[in-house]
């Protein structure tokens, strides 16, 4: 990200420089709509990341300008005062969380901008939220722990910006390290870093470009049918809670006790809770084949068994089966977005080459290509 660009608009709006901050974006390896079934997810900070300029102005108003919407505001810090704009409500959000944790906020300009992809599922809006958290929190000397702050824009989403989504996005653009992935267990808060340092491959991220309708229904009955798979098990055994609580015998107990669909779903789940303890241990012992081929047993699962997937997506999972790449699966929550790739980096540049024209040919545009480098999260950067 360029940071000059953000640091010459300050100076021509604000006058004098402020401190930078930034946070990134994410991507998620494997473990796919298991956060809400208290299982584990694997994400990791990428190299896309939202920048911040961030100076004290003596008001009790914020003064912000988006360096990618070309376009201002300015609003007090009250409840009453929230903006009308959607991309300065999670800035507000982030304040008002903030306060209602006891913490400091005073008045400061700020511009900002980014360049992680909208829409491609790496999930900008928690760079905006764990950058802004971060540097309110050193600005203002608040002492809030790195926990909290991802709450904070957890909450920013859930109370500012209408979206009830789980904790992992937030979590690794304030906990992403260089270099490593974080299994994240969703029941406990419990985490590992775990080395992700994949010499002769690259991790590509297919975007179809697509986004199908029915995702926001979907989801929710996918979490419906969820919920009633570990009900009729926890009948048998008590313990359970969610679904990542299950052995697979204990599923084929209720076989008969609910429908084929709710089964399904069950099914994909549990297995894929095992996969992300199944790639953790492959990349303890560095082997990337194996983490490779749990990324199409995950994709499989969520075509076949979740019906996620759609024919973009399985297109590009099939065209990487058979070009040669150790490992592909759709990306976050389906119907359309990214694919994530594990490609050999000999077979790189005739992959992305082959698989636009062949994208192109099938569905009339080519798709969008991003390489991603697991980097840091949140942090200030002068």
């Amino acid at each position: 990200m360029n940071t000059e660009k953000i640091h010459e608009k300050f100076v021509s709006l604000y006058g004098e420089g402020g401190r930078t901050y930034s946070s990134a974006g994410r991507i998620n390896l494997i473990g796919e709509h298991t956060d809400y079934n208290g299982g584990y997810v694997f994400p990791g900070a990428i190299d896309k990341c939202i920048v911040a300029e961030i100076k004290l102005n003596g008001t009790d108003k914020v003064r912000a300008f988006s360096l990618d919407y070309d376009a201002s505001v300015e609003f007090g810090m009250a409840e009453e005062d929230k903006p009308s704009e959607q991309w300065a409500c999670y800035l507000f959000g982030v304040i008002r969380e903030t306060i209602k944790r006891g913490g400091v906020v005073k008045g400061f300009d700020t511009v900002f901008a980014g360049d992680v992809p909208l829409g491609a599922g790496l999930s900008s809006s928690a760079a905006l939220e764990s950058t802004f958290a971060f540097a309110i929190n050193d600005i203002f000397e608040n002492g809030i722990d790195k926990f909290t702050l991802a709450k904070i824009g957890q909450s920013t989403e859930h109370n500012y910006c209408g979206v009830k989504c789980g904790i992992m996005d937030q979590f690794a653009s304030v906990f992403g390290r260089k270099g490593s992935l974080i299994r994240l267990n969703c029941k406990t808060l419990e985490y590992k870093y775990f080395p992700f340092d994949p010499k002769g491959y690259k991790l590509v991220l297919v975007d179809s470009c697509v986004k199908h309708e029915l995702a926001s229904s979907a989801y929710n009955a996918r979490r419906e049918s969820c919920e009633r798979a570990a009900a009729a098990i926890k009948k048998n055994h008590p313990e359970v809670d969610f679904l990542s609580d299950c052995k697979r015998v204990w599923l084929d107990e209720v076989r008969d006790e609910i429908s084929s669909e709710d089964f399904l779903r069950a099914e994909y789940v549990i297995g894929e809770v095992q996969r992300v303890l199944d790639v953790c241990d492959a990349l303890e012992r560095n082997d990337y084949e194996i983490v490779g081929e749990m990324m199409y047993q995950t994709h499989f699962g969520l075509s076949k068994l979740y019906e996620v997937s759609c024919e973009e997506l399985d297109f590009l999972n099939k065209f990487a089966r058979l070009n040669g790449v150790t490992g592909s699966r759709v990306m976050g929550g389906g119907f359309g977005g990214c694919t994530i790739n594990l490609v050999k980096e000999e077979l790189y540049s005739r992959f992305v080459s082959d698989v636009r024209a062949a994208f192109a040919e099938k569905f009339g545009h080519q798709p969008k290509i991003y390489d991603v480098v697991i980097s840091d999260g949140a942090r200030k950067l002068d």
